[in-house]
């Protein structure tokens, strides 16, 4: 099993109630992505972090080895939501993949 973790600052032009929409729209996107992409064990989106936090959002994925993490980063409804819901909006990037 391979964890795949991302968090996400969002741009500092959006408003309070704007990231509050483009947040709850990653989440949708991507926990849409559940049962669609082969390897994909879980999948979810943390859009509810505490004030102490220096990210707006984290992906936290689990997928079923390492080439199914691949797979999944060329997959087309992957694509799709990451240049549509994610990619657009986002200043920051960080990613901790690691085998469990």
């Amino acid at each position: 099993m391979v964890k795949h973790i991302i968090l996400w600052q969002l741009k500092d032009e959006y408003s309070d109630a704007e990231k509050a929409d483009i947040k709850a729209g990653i989440k949708a996107g991507l926990e849409g992505l559940a049962g669609q992409i082969p390897g994909l064990v879980e999948i979810h989106v943390n859009i509810n972090g505490l004030p102490s936090s220096n990210a707006d959002l984290m992906l936290d994925t689990t997928f079923a080895s390492a080439e199914a993490l691949k797979g999944y980063s060329k997959h087309p409804a992957h694509l799709a939501v990451a240049d549509s819901r994610v990619r657009p909006y986002y200043k920051s990037r960080v990613c901790l993949d690691y085998e469990v």
